[in-house]
Parts: structure tokens; C-alpha cells; sequence
């Protein structure tokens, strides 16, 4: 989709950190919902979204295939959200709130996986993150031209 920058990501205590991750376990804040992942791209798929939603979520996402997502426990723990076409669903864990996925609106064949519940991997790992246009998403485009890049978020620790 957009790429990332080509400096190496680092993680928050300076490693180095591997793009090109196939499988991770990832988990909610309170540990009640576990999952394990394999994603599509690794790390490289990396994005946020300035939709009305995404905006207010502030999550940095990542694809997996819907085949490649396996609840491990508290699936019971899951709620979701839907809004406008209803065609996206966001899940959350009901006791600590923390979005854990959503089944994309651009792809349905595709979860976005929250950065941030990925076992070692947090959303300031990454010196920059593509941000998807989602105000003029590309499932409303009658032309069909594909995803739009909106803008880049940095993050510059000091």
C-alpha cells in the first residue's frame, strides 16, 4: 500500500525491529482477549486513517488475511462497532475498551490489527506512519482509483 521510511524501525528501547514479522501473538490491555496473528505483509502494511472513526482511534494498524486471525481465549469478551455503512467492524474488549481489530470496509477479506496489542510492538516503534485517506475512502470513489495516501504522521522522540 504506502511505504514506510527506509531507515530501520527501532523499537522503544532502540533494537531494531523486524519489518518482514510473519506470525505474533497479540492481547488486549486487561489480557482477558489473546490472539495469535500471521500478517500479510509484516509490519510493512503499517497505517493509520483520518476517517471520522480512525480519527478519534488514533490506532496504527497492520493487514492479516481473516484466516490468519485466531482468537486463543475471551472471544465472550469481544463487543463491536459499526457506523455509517456498517460495512467495517471494530472490535474491543468489554472490560478494558481496547481495540484489538476490525474487519476492513477497503478489503472485507482483511482484519486491521491494533500495532499497540502485538506481543513487543508499540505504535511509537514506527519513525513514520502513512495515513490512509478515509475522509475520501476508496470504496465511495466511483472511479475506482484505489487507496489515497492523505498524509505521513512522524514521531520524533526526544
Amino acid at each position: 500500500m504506502f511505504g514506510l521510511c527506509s531507515e530501520p524501525l527501532r523499537t522503544e528501547k532502540g533494537m531494531t525491529m523486524n519489518k518482514d514479522i510473519g506470525e505474533i501473538n497479540g492481547a488486549c490491555h486487561c489480557g482477558g482477549v489473546r490472539f495469535h496473528v500471521t500478517l500479510s505483509d509484516g509490519l510493512h502494511s503499517a497505517r493509520r486513517c483520518n476517517c471520522s472513526y480512525c480519527r478519534m482511534r488514533g490506532a496504527v494498524v497492520v493487514s492479516a488475511d481473516l484466516a490468519g486471525f485466531r482468537i486463543l481465549q475471551g472471544e465472550d469478551l469481544l463487543t463491536t462497532y459499526r457506523f455509517n455503512t456498517m460495512s467495517a467492524e471494530h472490535f474491543f474488549c468489554s472490560r478494558c475498551g481496547i481495540y484489538t481489530h476490525h474487519q476492513r470496509r477497503s478489503n472485507p477479506h482483511q482484519y486491521g490489527v491494533n500495532v499497540a496489542c502485538l506481543e513487543g510492538i508499540s505504535p511509537f516503534d514506527f519513525a513514520e506512519v502513512p495515513v490512509s485517506d478515509g475522509i475520501a475512502h476508496p470504496s465511495d470513489d466511483p472511479s475506482g482509483g484505489g487507496p489515497r495516501q492523505a498524509g505521513v504522521l512522524r514521531y520524533i522522540p526526544s
